[in-house]
């Protein structure tokens, strides 16, 4: 650092989302979902059946949520990147 008397900050910067009621949102799809289709299709998924469905929806669900994430994480940077820029550019006018 420049001035070795001056101390680093660490930014945190936070979600916007509460992951814990996106799995609750994401267990609530899947029922859903589910039931949805037995309704439409006037049948009863057996248990085994039923589990399988459940697990491959939220399995879906989440590869979505982490796609976000990521999407989160390029956002986050492209603002550092136009923070810096633009102080950049201010400080040399």
């Amino acid at each position: 650092m420049a001035n070795s008397g001056v101390e680093e900050k660490i930014l945190t910067v936070r979600y916007a989302v509460d992951f814990n009621i996106v799995g609750d949102n994401i267990s609530d799809i899947a029922e859903f979902t589910v039931e949805k289709y037995e309704f439409k299709n006037d049948t009863a998924l057996s248990p085994e059946q039923r589990e399988k469905a459940m697990k491959a929806i939220t399995d879906v669900l989440w590869q979505q949520v982490e796609q976000l994430k990521q999407q989160h994480r390029r956002v986050l940077a492209r603002m550092f990147d136009a923070a810096e820029t633009t102080l950049e550019e201010v400080v040399g006018e």
